[in-house]
């Protein structure tokens, strides 16, 4: 383990994988199971600012019902004070966005 390194619960966060207007991403290790997981951060302030506040409930729950192979799957949402933290399945392979451009 890196000294500083930020932990959420029982994730180690790593490196930034994604990053949009309302969420930042960060690829993850569980360190009771060694798993890959991807956290998705967003600020409690900026969800506020926008009145996003019933979209990212929707989405959670959408989220949590929802198990079908190609949809990433949610695994637990966390809160701090300022923050929501969302964690995902890890998918690697980068952006979808990036892969519908390219093909």
């Amino acid at each position: 383990m890196m000294v500083g390194t930020k932990k959420v619960g029982k994730y180690e966060l790593g490196r930034t994988i994604g990053e949009g207007t309302f969420a930042k991403v960060k690829y993850a290790r569980n360190m009771e199971t060694g798993e890959s997981v991807a956290v998705k951060i967003l600020a409690k302030s900026t969800i506020l600012k926008h009145r996003m506040v019933d979209q990212i409930k929707r989405e959670i729950s959408i989220m949590k019902i929802v198990r079908h192979p190609n949809i990433v799957r949610l695994h637990e949402v966390l809160a701090s004070r300022t923050k929501i933290y969302i964690i995902l399945e890890f998918v690697s392979g980068g952006e979808l966005f990036d892969k519908i451009v390219r093909h």
